[in-house]
């Protein structure tokens, strides 16, 4: 923990302070914090501070490595190192500030977070300060007067005084001009090279070793150093002076311009309404296609071409559309992978999704893919990756992904990007430090994957997309064991709703047998009329061509002609030659049967076979006598030995050429139970069913399902007020382990001390209570006689009476 950024804190107004908790939820995620202190630790968090970063635009960015570059950096001094007005750069300041990035001291200079000046060990394309290398231990204070000498210093002194002088000099660019006048020649071009393209630089040792070389000469002047002997560096100090006072680092507090057309916004809103109830109507689809047939995986991991391209062929989709909805699929835990089966299947997830009213299903849709860590239209060498293969971009997708639609929300309502380079470069801005290589990849996977889910039409944002663009920090993780809040947003919901309002729950049936439906079909009559009919057509208008092949597919998936005509009766007018080409159809459907057998049991004596049969405890079996000596059973034949063996009968195995066989039989192996879900790289994991985890919540659905969500961090603003009072009325120190000592008498020595760390450190412990219960507890503060602390089990804060506690154990 920073002890300035903690001072900083206790000097915040409640907005202030409020701002912060705002753009930092990471800081008031459960078990959240109640201290200024605890806030300042996971303030100060490495990684937070990156994710911090992340979200970030250039301008700040540009600010922060000034800041680790300027000495004691004023606001002053850095708006004079950058170029710029100080008004300018006042506004990038109060962002960092805001995100707890960077905070002034008592003097007003701005101290930056650890991690920031880790992340750049080189900013601005500048290497370590001097003092870095004349304190190295492999600068004797010899050769550090010698260095004095040669640069005109008096040599004598300490040697922190000898280190002071030279640093002063090698910084001033005056100096460093008047030095490089008596400099052999190339060093001027060696130097340029160092300070423009370095600052580290592979060399040829030996020439800094030769007399009169430019190479010797900065060396022995403190111009350069070598830490090996083929590398050499430029310190800070010696580059900014190369590089000459009149230079200043770039600062753009401007994005790009995005190149934009005017569009008629009814138009993509109208596309928006085609779109998004297709997307639900062929994912519905597309996995009723793999709960018949299985979806197997290569030996590598992933879905073969052949196999999406079967899917895609048997469902109607194009190829894009499927191995997109694949893998939102998958993400979405609507698809899983079954051993007993042998390939990916849908889950009970898809059998409660299902039943989901239309816009509860396109959400769930589309928080899948806001989080997905792949890019399935994503192209590399000219070739698309394997479907649910491992993609090995992972989180740096999702991010682009998150990056591309904010910036299409900004542009001007009623127009278009036209020009797909300037999109990429606005993004750059707004999140620079997305890999730009991938970012020029995945930017048109992105917009072509929002294009197939209602979320782009005529290169302009619709409704749906816009929302979920406002989402980008809910959007979660790929691997989220809770329904992501993005599902449960109000104003998602309310796009979703409306993006659905006009799909078509009837068909319009003509005598010259066929279904028209004017406009996007429900899910639920795209499912009837895909049953009973063939597809002929799609688009704002879609037709369906009954045939008796297609009534017959109907009736040998289990429907019977009353039922066929009932369901279509009630999407609309049924004719009389749709009715009787259903019922003619039903008529002859079954006039011949096929029946599968397990194995055919044979005897030359048919009382015992009578016997076999009418033997109840061998119903089990499935036997049935079709001739004296003949009986057929749905086992098969080796449990059907065995169950036979086993109740007294002596049979012998046939092979399929009549010759008796007797093998070993191996013992017969549990079933596989439960789902396994995909998980990146092509692993699977089990997915069972699950109780409702620490931290969160159960949401009744339309369906009537629990769905877990996780609780929602407090308000920023509130808990901000919270933190300020607590930090006035902060217990004396000492008070922890004198009050534990007097009232958790039930307790050894030890595990009172145990349960101090909770309070003071915010440990994570176990307790038992006289009760018997038991609990993990964080974050604990003393109240009288009781310690109230973070509980994960209640996912709160609960008080749990010191007197009462029995024992205390660590948790790791």
């Amino acid at each position: 923990m920073d002890d300035h950024l903690l001072g900083w804190l206790r000097t915040l107004d409640e907005d202030r302070l409020g701002r912060i908790l705002a753009n930092r939820p990471d800081a008031i995620a459960a078990p959240w914090p109640r201290r200024l202190d605890t806030l300042a630790q996971r303030l100060c968090n490495g990684f937070a501070v990156m994710e911090a970063l992340r979200g970030l635009p250039l301008p700040c960015l540009e600010l922060a490595q000034a800041c680790l570059v300027v000495r004691r950096p004023t606001p002053e001094r850095v708006a004079e190192f950058l170029g710029v007005p100080l008004p300018e750069l006042t506004p990038w300041l109060d962002r960092l500030q805001d995100h707890a990035l960077a905070w002034p001291d008592a003097e007003g200079a701005i101290h930056l977070a650890e991690a920031v000046s880790r992340w750049w060990p080189t900013p601005l394309g500048l290497g370590e300060p001097l003092d870095h290398y004349l304190n190295s231990w492999t600068i004797s204070l010899d050769t550090l007067r010698a260095l004095a000498r040669r640069l005109g210093l008096p040599p004598g002194g300490p040697k922190r005084a000898t280190i002071a002088r030279v640093s002063e000099t090698l910084a001033d660019p005056a100096h460093v001009a008047a030095l490089l006048r008596h400099a052999p020649e190339g060093t001027r071009e060696l130097l340029d090279a160092f300070a423009w393209n370095g600052p580290v630089r592979d060399v040829d040792g030996h020439r800094f070793v030769v007399p009169g070389t430019p190479e010797k000469w900065c060396a022995d002047h403190g111009l350069l150093y070598r830490p090996s002997w083929h590398v050499a560096e430029m310190p800070r100090e010696v580059a900014l002076c190369v590089r000459g006072p009149g230079h200043h680092p770039p600062f753009t507090p401007e994005p790009p311009e995005v190149a934009t057309i005017p569009i008629d916004p009814e138009e993509v809103d109208h596309l928006m309404t085609l779109a998004a109830p297709h997307v639900v109507e062929r994912c519905a689809a597309l996995l009723d296609n793999i709960s018949k047939t299985p979806l197997p995986l290569l030996k590598t991991g992933g879905v073969g071409v052949r196999e999406v391209r079967r899917v895609a062929k048997e469902t109607g989709c194009d190829e894009d559309e499927t191995r997109l909805l694949l893998e939102i699929c998958a993400v979405a835990r609507l698809l899983a992978w079954d051993e007993q089966a042998g390939g990916m299947v849908p889950t009970e997830r898809f059998d409660r999704w299902r039943l989901d009213e239309g816009a509860a299903r396109l959400r769930v849709l589309l928080s899948a893919w806001w989080r997905m860590e792949r890019s399935s239209l994503r192209r590399v060498d000219g070739r698309y990756g394997t479907v649910l293969g491992d993609d090995r971009a992972g989180a740096a997708v999702a991010r682009i992904r998150r990056a591309v639609l904010p910036v299409l929300a900004h542009l001007p309502s009623g127009t278009a990007f036209a020009d797909r380079a300037g999109l990429v470069a606005d993004v750059h801005w707004h999140a620079p430090l997305l890999d730009q290589e991938l970012l020029g990849e995945c930017a048109t996977a992105a917009l072509e994957e929002a294009r197939l889910l209602g979320l782009l039409a005529n290169d302009s944002l619709t409704d749906l997309g816009r929302a979920l663009a406002g989402l980008a920090a809910q959007a979660g993780d790929e691997n989220d064991e809770v329904v992501p809040l993005v599902e449960h947003d109000p104003i998602l919901v309310e796009a979703s709703t409306r993006a659905l309002a006009s799909v078509r729950r009837s068909a319009l049936f003509g005598p010259d047998l066929t279904a028209v439906v004017t406009g996007p079909p429900a899910a639920e009559l795209a499912a009837l009329l895909d049953r009973v009919a063939e597809r002929e057509s799609r688009g704002a208008a879609s037709v369906w061509r009954f045939t008796p092949a297609s009534v017959r597919g109907a009736l040998d998936h289990g429907h019977d002609a009353d039922e066929l005509l009932e369901e279509l009766a009630a999407v609309g007018t049924v004719p009389q030659p749709l009715e009787y080409l259903v019922r003619d159809v039903a008529r002859r459907h079954g006039e011949v049967t096929v029946t599968t057998v397990g194995c055919v049991v044979q005897a030359s004596d048919p009382a015992l076979l009578a016997e076999i049969a009418a033997n109840r405890r061998l119903a089990r079996l499935g036997l049935r006598l079709l001739a004296p000596t003949v009986l057929v059973g749905s086992a098969d034949a080796e449990r059907t030995l065995a169950t036979l063996r086993d109740h007294g009968y002596a049979p012998v195995p046939v092979a399929d050429t009549g010759e008796i066989t007797i093998r070993r039989i191996r013992p017969e192996e549990p079933p596989a139970g439960g789902k396994l879900i995909l998980l990146p790289g092509g692993q699977v994991a089990e997915l069972p069913e699950r109780p409702v985890p620490p931290g969160a919540a159960a949401l009744a659905g339309p369906d009537g399902f629990a769905h877990i969500v996780a609780d929602p961090a407090p308000d920023p603003y509130e808990h901000a007020r919270r933190l300020l009072a607590t930090g006035q009325n902060a217990q004396p120190a000492g008070r922890t382990w004198a009050v534990i000592g007097r009232m958790a008498t039930r307790l050894p020595t030890a595990q009172q001390s145990l349960l101090g760390f909770v309070v003071d450190r915010g440990v994570r412990a176990g307790i038992t209570l006289t009760g018997g219960l038991t609990a993990t507890i964080s974050h604990g503060e003393l109240k009288g006689a009781a310690l109230d602390a973070w509980c994960e089990e209640a996912g709160d804060y609960l008080e749990f009476p010191l007197g009462e506690i029995v024992e205390v154990r660590g948790a790791y």
